[in-house]
Parts: structure tokens; sequence; C-alpha cells
């Protein structure tokens, strides 16, 4: 029962660590469905955790935050929009800038504002998004096997979380039996033809980035003020690449998408559980080498299980209109 009880709380750390990784997966999925590559993921989720930990400091409201954090995403969007649509410009090099961008501004106002290092205030629980006890969860959680399942696998979570396996389905719908998904994915493939149909390729493509922002956003306030209580510097860690190549392992689909994320989440997880065991023959390993697992796990299964992996056509490519 005790490898069980073990078991279930590998998967619950399972589900917290994969929700950021979902909703930059999926929200990298609009934008690159659209034909927009989008590298700046990284930053976006740096810069709503920000934005999202900074005002809910100052006003104590959880919600304001995640207003703020989505706020914050739209603006780099909209940047990010701007040098690749209209200006036609590379759209990597435009994604790398806004990684540094964020990576310095959240730094300097962090600093500038509350004279921590760049963190932002330790938020106590009515600043932040706290967890949701499901109905009868107490009660069932001695029952064997399906109680422990309810009251602390699925039971437990924020919003947050619960918004963003929600996501996935409405995901799914919305790219593959919508008028609006039928065009969005088209203007990924052949933009061309769509222009040539009457519609509008800029239009599409920053309703894209609208939706990629509004999705990213809420990651990077689940990281500041679900998942943590405030910001930390960098405390994105990489999640924004790793979703880039969950959504490349998935080739581009949502359901993919979440059980590669859920997959990282449970290397995250376990490599937590890990550390301070000793192994036989071996010993003792160092943290670090536990810590390094997730990631060099997913270098493998990427490089020998992903198969062809062929992105949208126009991915990448600005699309200039003929006159």
């Amino acid at each position: 029962m005790n490898y069980f009880n073990d078991l279930i709380l590998i998967l619950d750390s399972t589900v917290r660590l994969a929700v950021p990784l979902i909703l930059a997966c999926l929200a990298g999925l609009y934008s690159e469905r659209a034909g927009i590559v989008d590298i700046g993921l990284e930053g976006k989720l740096l810069g709503s955790a920000f934005g999202a930990a900074a005002v809910a400091a100052v006003t104590g409201s959880p919600w304001l935050g995640l207003f703020a954090g989505i706020g914050v995403a739209l603006a780099m969007s909209g940047i990010h929009g701007l040098a690749s649509i209209n200006l036609k410009g590379n759209q990597t090099i435009s994604g790398v800038a806004l990684n540094f961008l964020a990576a310095g501004l959240t730094t300097f106002l962090g600093q500038s504002w509350f004279h921590r290092g760049g963190m932002t205030p330790q938020l106590n629980n009515d600043q932040r998004f706290n967890p949701i006890v499901l109905p009868f969860a107490p009660e069932l959680a001695g029952v064997p096997i399906l109680g422990p399942i309810y009251s602390e696998l699925i039971s437990g979570h924020n919003i947050l979380a619960y918004a963003a396996f929600v996501a996935v389905p409405i995901t799914a719908f919305v790219l593959f039996q919508t008028r609006f998904g039928l065009r969005l994915r088209a203007v990924g493939e052949n933009p061309k033809a769509l222009d040539t149909a009457g519609i509008s390729v800029t239009l599409l493509r920053y309703q894209a980035l609208i939706i990629t922002a509004v999705l990213v956003g809420i990651g990077g306030t689940y990281l500041s003020i679900a998942q943590s209580a405030g910001f930390n510097n960098n405390m994105s860690a990489g999640r924004g690449y790793i979703a880039l190549a969950a959504l490349i392992f998935a080739k581009w689909k949502p359901w993919p998408a979440l059980l590669v994320c859920l997959l990282f989440g449970f290397l995250d997880a376990l490599q937590f559980r890990l550390q301070g065991i000793r192994f036989p023959v071996i010993g003792e390993v160092p943290v670090q080498a536990i810590q390094v697992l997730p990631y060099v796990l997913t270098i493998i299964l990427l490089a020998g299980f992903i198969g062809r992996a062929v992105a949208p056509k126009a991915s990448g490519i600005p699309y200039t209109k003929e006159r």
C-alpha cells in the first residue's frame, strides 16, 4: 500500500508540474498552426509570471494578477506580431529577443519596485489561487484505491490547473471541428489560398497570437501565484522551450501534446522523489545528476521515438500579399 501511496503522490506532483507545460504547449499550437514560430513562449511565461505576482502583491487580488499576467503576454505577443507579421522580420530572432527582454526586465523591475533581488514579496493565501476540494473528497479519502485517486489526485488542485486540462478538448474542438480552426490551419499551410478567397491572413495570425497570449499568460500566472507564492528570478526555468519540444513530439496535435507534457511532468516529479535515495551498488546519486534526468530523457525520447514530424508548411515564413 505504501508503494501505491507513493505512486499517487508522484502522479499528483505530475499534474501540478505539467500544468504550465500544457498551457504553453497549447499556446504554441495555435501560433504554429497559424504559421507563426513562437520561440518567445519562454519569455511570455516569465513576463506573465512576474506581472501576475507583482499585481497580486500590490492589489491583494489573484484575479487581477491573472488579468495582469494575460496582459503582459498580450503585449509581448503584440510586439512579436508587429515584428513577424507586419514588418516581416525573422520570427525566431523576434522570439529570442523577447526571451532576453523578459529575463532582464523582470529582474530589473522586481529590484526597482520591491528591492528583493528581483523577486516579488511573498504572497499569502488570499493573494493566490488556492486548491479546490471537490465534493466528498475528505469523506472518500479512506476508501481503498479509489479514495486516494479521487481525494489526492483529482481533487485538491486550483482553478487554473483544471482550466489547463479543460483547454485540451476545447482546443481539439476549435482546431478540427470549427470553421475558424479550419482557416487557422489553412493559414499555416497555404496562406495564399486563403488570401485568394478573401480571408485576411494578417487578421487570422493576430487572432492566433491573441489566443496564444491568453493561454501562456494563464500558464505564467499559474507559476507565480498558484504553484508558488510569488515570483522568483527565471522561474520559468526553460518550460517554454520544453513546451515547444513537446509540441514537435506531439506533431502539432492537442491530445498527444497533453500526453507528452504529462510525461515530462512525471519525469520531473520522479526526480524530486529520487533525490537522497541510496541505490544498490552505486549508492547515492548526486542531486545534479538526478535533476538533469528529465531533460536527458526528453532529449532521448525526442531523438529516438518522434519519427518524422512535419511542421505546417508556411511556419516561420512571412506572407506578402500579392497585388
